[in-house]
């Protein structure tokens, strides 16, 4: 029982599960799954009822049950208790007030993280002001490599999506053309594919292979088709990168996905075996959302903030590249505005990157979401400057395929140029070498195309015929 007083009020929370969604920041999704606090003074007193909270309790108390949930298995497993010492003495609040001390540094937050667990990053985000979780996930360096060298510090990188409605090859190459010669693309060149097949699937990635071989540019190619379907690929010889797989927080959850930890570990393993990295073979790229599970009917009365730090736990075995947020992708029945949406995406960044994940963001919103992009920019500002790892890239900010808006090239050269961030420095370098950026990281203006891209465009187009 966990028990506080507010206003001469008393408060009892049966169970840890409960104070943990009593004490979560208002979100339509909690209303929804019957579980949210039932009004602030509620709210406020299962925060102060949290705060009081042994993080050893996270260790012996289990949110899913450990026999019957595979991720509950995995966090519990493979905590690190060495790691750990340091802070197993305090509270959630004491634990609030360490990490915003100056005595929370880099390097001890990096050595921290293996000791921590989704639960224990869940609960004290959920005692934190928006500009406590930017302070202390800025304080935070996770640094991932394939192709180039992801999440440096002063660096913010883009994930070049050129999704298309039909998978046309023509529309897909001039989307990718648009966000080269805008400086984007070197988290990831990466498609939602309109058809998850793998005829579909093998196409885009030999169209994805032959720019980035031809063109030599120093990133990853990725096809977000089912890691099944990725796995078909790669027994095939077709050229992959990344293996990307949605991911959630619970043993149900990643059933409905039609996934289980041994899939992901024999597509890592696959992924491992075709070594195509350069300066490191980090292979992975996982997407999350708060409300997967729930809109699963698999959260177990969690509330949809812990549930998804859970899901990072699954991120984190796998030594991922990429790990991508899709906040306001679900849509208004789970975070219903835009006040909803910025606190989400600021609590998803500050919880990934405590547990020492290189956490990207897809800063959007449905069309009937009660949000707007001046919501966005909000968004998008609070997640540079709180040092996340890289954002989407998306013709003119609208997805043509996933109708749904997001961050446009220009978007990313806006927050570059406000806070002074570069790309990944080995897709920088190639930038300026074909004088699409100059010395100082700025766009050079765009007279005639580079040429580069003048003599072989069109062959790249003509070898990549839509039957293959």
């Amino acid at each position: 029982m966990y028990k506080t007083t507010a206003q001469h009020l008393s408060y009892d929370f049966k169970t840890l599960a409960n104070v943990m969604a009593k004490a979560t920041p208002a979100r339509s999704g909690d209303y929804l799954a019957g579980v949210a606090a039932s009004n602030h003074l509620e709210r406020v007193a299962a925060q102060y009822a949290l705060a009081d909270v042994p993080l050893k309790q996270f260790l012996t108390e289990a949110l899913v049950p450990y026999e019957t949930d595979e991720v509950t298995r995995l966090i519990i497993d493979e905590h690190d208790q060495t790691a750990f010492a340091p802070i197993s003495h305090f509270t959630v609040g004491d634990f609030r007030n360490w990490l915003l001390s100056e005595d929370a540094s880099t390097e001890k937050l990096t050595a921290l993280a293996p000791g921590l667990t989704p639960e224990m990053v869940a609960a004290v985000s959920k005692i934190m002001r928006l500009q406590d979780l930017i302070l202390v996930a800025k304080k935070c360096r996770v640094i991932s490599q394939f192709r180039n060298t992801i999440g440096l510090e002063n660096r913010l990188s883009t994930r070049l999506q050129p999704n298309h409605p039909t998978d046309n090859a023509t529309g897909v190459a001039a989307s990718i053309l648009d966000g080269l010669l805008y400086g984007s693309g070197d988290a990831v060149i990466g498609i939602n594919p309109a058809s998850d097949n793998l005829e579909a699937t093998a196409r885009l990635l030999h169209l994805l292979s032959d720019v980035i071989e031809r063109y030599k540019i120093p990133t990853q190619a990725c096809i977000l088709a089912h890691v099944t379907t990725t796995l078909k690929a790669i027994e095939q010889n077709v050229p992959v990168d990344l293996v990307f797989q949605s991911i959630a927080g619970t043993q149900k959850a990643n059933e409905s996905f039609g996934i289980n930890l041994n899939i992901l570990e024999e597509a890592h393993q696959a992924a491992l075996g075709l070594k195509r990295g350069t300066v490191g073979n980090d292979c992975m790229y996982f997407e999350t959302g708060q409300g997967s599970a729930l809109s699963a009917n698999a959260h177990h009365g969690l509330d949809q903030q812990t549930c998804e730090a859970r899901a990072y736990a699954v991120a984190r075995k796998f030594k991922p590249l990429l790990v991508n947020t899709v906040v306001g992708f679900i849509g208004p029945e789970y975070l219903y505005d835009g006040k909803q949406i910025i606190r989400a995406g600021l609590e998803d960044h500050f919880c990934g990157k405590l547990l020492g994940l290189p956490m990207g963001c897809d800063i959007c919103y449905t069309n009937h979401a009660e949000a707007d992009q001046d919501d966005m920019d909000l968004l998008l500002s609070s997640f540079a400057m709180a040092g996340g790892s890289f954002i989407m890239g998306i013709p003119g900010a609208d997805d043509v395929m996933l109708n749904y808006q997001s961050t446009s090239f220009h978007d990313a050269l806006y927050i570059r140029q406000v806070l002074g961030l570069r790309p990944a420095p080995e897709f920088e370098q190639w930038l300026i070498e074909h004088q699409i950026f100059n010395a100082s990281n700025q766009l050079k203006p765009l007279t005639e195309m580079p040429a580069l891209f003048k003599s072989s465009l069109q062959k790249v187009l003509g070898s990549t015929d839509e039957s293959r």
